[in-house]
């Protein structure tokens, strides 16, 4: 199945990523649990790959191997740490209105950096009193001369402590064209952070709060109009966040099966090996075929994205079918591990408390099957897959003539 979609570039990509994993990120496993701080060096050390450009074109300095190579890239890394997978997803979450919205020479300025691991970009939407509802923010942005001065909070900003370039949707104006977007420098005068806060999972990624005091931008860091904010905010959600919080479910999957085939082997009952129980074994199978349907759900969908192909009902499928199903697996496998599963010695808790964090970003299950039910029903308002490729397409039309 793997072959059928990637070639011997995703082949060698996967193969250096999860060397990586194995020889920087692991050794740091047990300090990050133990001091469930933000990771500012070993966030900093990945960047550095040059794996936050994964979508990025060469001719800005990134690596241009899609969102197939996107999603290699964060499931390996979650395979090893679901947090550095979180960080590397969120960070490319925050390329994306740059590459769909940027202007020229914000293209110029920024992804060149972001490329080679000098910045790392966010995203920041939601807000305490609305939640998920992007319609209902009220963090403000008033224009004044050449500059707008930003008010307000967000919340659970992915990389929100190590970020540099935060990428922040405010009200401009009334209704769904009210909305616009921004390019915060994260050493503006009036930008602050909100306490880092403990969480039950990903310890040494940051999800934290933005607030902004009368913080000055000039003009020329809003992305694309005013009024384009809402697009930001669900072209960034739908194509990249969905696919992103898929492959760091799919990487947790992994590492769920391996840890737990790797326990049945050694554990040994009645002077057998713990999977020569027949119970046992039908569970171990179960995590086997859901591993391989959620990869097979994945692949197809960023696949279908690389191929500028309409695939919005693919990508939220992909999402709950692959947060589901980890979860599923990671229930399982604590079942297979009874009490052994509950002390850190073993990693398995980890990997149950890690998926958690999946469910609820880029749309929590429910919100999924609301919008493929439209999809059943022949009501889905269009496909943001198809609007943005249409723009990538003329854009490289453009280049080339």
């Amino acid at each position: 199945m793997d072959a059928h979609f990637s070639s011997r570039l995703h082949h060698q990509l996967r193969e250096d990523v999860r060397h990586f994993a194995e020889r920087e990120v692991r050794p740091r496993i047990a300090e990050m649990e133990a001091a469930r701080t933000v990771q500012h060096e070993l966030s900093r050390l990945i960047a550095r790959q040059g794996w936050i450009g994964a979508t990025v074109a060469p001719t800005y300095g990134g690596m241009g191997v899609g969102h197939l190579g996107k999603t290699i890239i964060i499931e390996e890394l979650s395979r090893v740490s679901g947090a550095m997978g979180a960080m590397v997803q969120a960070s490319q979450l925050g390329v994306a209105k740059i590459v769909h919205f940027g202007s020229e020479e914000q293209k110029k300025t920024w992804l060149p950096a972001v490329s080679s691991g000098e910045c790392l970009p966010t995203i920041a939407v939601t807000e305490p009193e609305s939640g998920g509802h992007v319609l209902g923010m009220a963090a403000s942005a008033v224009r004044d001369g050449d500059d707008y001065i930003l008010n307000g909070r967000k919340v659970f900003v992915g990389n929100s402590h190590v970020g540099d370039l935060h990428g922040v949707v405010l009200r401009t104006g009334p209704g769904s064209r009210g909305l616009s977007a921004f390019l915060v420098e994260s050493d503006r005068p009036g930008f602050s952070l909100g306490e880092h806060r403990e969480s039950m999972g990903l310890h040494g990624f940051s999800f934290g709060e933005l607030s902004f005091d009368n913080c000055r931008v000039p003009a020329a860091n809003r992305l694309g109009e005013e009024g384009d904010g809402l697009a930001v905010a669900y072209s960034s959600s739908v194509l990249y966040g969905r696919a992103n919080l898929t492959a760091v479910s799919l990487g947790i999957h992994q590492a769920i099966l391996e840890e737990t085939a790797r326990f049945c082997t050694e554990r040994i009952r009645y002077g057998k090996p713990l999977y020569e129980l027949p119970n046992i074994k039908i569970k171990l199978g179960q995590l086997q075929s859901r591993l391989m349907t959620a990869r097979l759900v994945a692949y197809h969908a960023v696949h279908l994205l690389d191929q500028g192909l309409p695939c919005d009902a693919e990508l939220m499928n992909a999402k709950v079918l692959n947060v589901e199903s980890a979860l599923d697996s990671a229930r399982n496998a604590m079942e297979i591990h009874a009490a052994a599963g509950l002390f850190t010695d073993r990693p398995i808790e980890r990997y149950l408390r890690d998926a958690h964090h999946i469910f609820a970003p880029a749309g929590t299950s429910d919100v999924q099957l609301l919008r493929l039910a439209e999809v059943a029903l022949g009501t889905a308002k269009g496909q943001w897959s198809q609007r943005l490729s249409e723009v990538v397409r003329t854009e490289e039309l453009a280049t080339v003539h």
